[in-house]
């Protein structure tokens, strides 16, 4: 027992331990601000937390759970990517395989219902942090990151929406992108596009909009298929991820979570 007791005695003293674990058991309030302050995924909150801040009956844990659906969503659509090909011919019928004959094919339908709980988690969470005035400064920069993380969280759904490739997919996405044709100065058919003209040259037609760029093409094909896909899997989630690392590490510099007045 006292050899096994050397030997971890001497693996804590080491240099490659200390290099990993730099405060050691975190014993006193000191050691615990330390081992807060070098850990890169603790140091984005604060030391200390208000008691009344943390209560369930005024934060709702909203920002939370929608971090914590946010990770299960990504560990699921990890998994949904090694059996998922995004073209016209084996769009629909690997999402019927992925529900019926692929092990583990629960995880399409978590990360179906996770992504329709996310949508509601963030408006909720939206909604606490309106209620409760902790938008108001010096918290007004992290309310505008809120709203960001918001629409990219709508465009993530949007965006897998036409995965399946079902009609009700194809035709949710058609009438979806028409409204990017109203968009102002980016929509052939929006307020402002006139403006963006040369003579008899116009530069915001319909097969150079907001809505030919997101499709693709003039209507709902397979180009749009792959951009949606590259969007939904690459870059929408490669931005929220910088987003949330920002609106934390904010909460911290804002003096931590906002408690009741």
């Amino acid at each position: 027992m006292s050899n096994k007791k050397n030997i971890f005695q001497r693996l804590g003293e080491s240099p490659v331990w200390k290099s990993i674990f730099r405060t050691g058991v975190p014993r006193t309030r000191r050691q615990r601000m330390m081992s807060v302050l070098n850990s890169v995924f603790l140091h984005l909150h604060p030391v200390r937390l208000p008691r009344h801040a943390v209560k369930l009956k005024f934060t709702w844990c909203m920002g939370g759970l929608s971090f914590f659906i946010f990770l299960v969503l990504t560990i699921t659509g990890i998994l949904l990517m090694f059996y998922y090909r995004p073209t016209v011919e084996y769009a629909y019928t690997d999402i019927i395989d992925l529900r019926e004959q692929v092990p583990l094919g629960i995880m399409r339908e978590i990360h179906r219902w996770g992504a329709h709980a996310m949508v509601i988690t963030v408006w909720l969470h939206m909604f606490r942090v309106f209620m409760t005035g902790s938008y108001k400064p010096p918290r007004e920069f992290n309310w505008v990151i809120g709203v960001l993380l918001l629409t990219l969280t709508l465009l993530l759904s949007f965006t897998g929406y036409l995965l399946p490739w079902d009609q009700l997919a194809i035709w949710a996405v058609t009438v979806g992108s028409n409204m990017a044709r109203a968009a102002p100065f980016l929509g052939h058919e929006g307020p402002g596009a006139a403006l963006l003209s040369l003579g008899d040259i116009n530069f915001v037609h319909s097969a150079s909009d907001v809505r030919f760029a997101l499709l693709g093409g003039r209507f709902v094909g397979e180009s749009t298929l792959l951009r949606f896909y590259v969007l939904h899997c690459i870059g929408l989630p490669f931005i929220v991820m910088i987003f949330m690392a920002v609106h934390f590490w904010r909460v911290r510099k804002d003096g931590g979570i906002s408690g009741p007045t």
